[in-house]
């Protein structure tokens, strides 16, 4: 079975930045899809970034310019560099992978305050 382990979350000053790392494991094949959504309080989840296993990326438009995703070194492990935090960004960041299914971290906190 497909699990998806994440850290890097915590607090953060609004400029500051945030590294999120993410690693499946229980899988034999390479991720479809790797990437991260959020959630913040009262809202829907919403797409971040992902990558696809063509190294296709889609960003939001929220956060394109300021966020990074990248692939990690070990297999089906994939990296979310944070920059120029703002207070919008406070959410629950979740991991997300696609292997003939979707797979789902449990979630990360992110805050952004002052």
């Amino acid at each position: 079975q497909v699990q998806l382990e994440e850290s890097g979350g915590g607090l953060v000053q609004p400029g500051g930045s945030l590294r999120l790392s993410c690693a499946a494991s229980g899988s034999s094949g390479h991720m479809g899809i790797l990437g991260w959504y959020r959630q913040a309080p009262g809202k829907d989840r919403e797409l971040v970034a992902v990558m696809t296993s063509g190294n296709g990326i889609k960003y939001s438009d929220s956060v394109k310019g300021r966020f990074t995703i990248s692939r990690g070194s070990a297999a089906n492990s994939v990296y979310l560099q944070m920059n120029s935090l703002k207070p919008e960004d406070t959410a629950v960041y979740f991991c997300y992978a696609f292997l003939m299914g979707s797979y789902w971290g449990q979630g990360t906190q992110v805050t952004v305050s002052s």
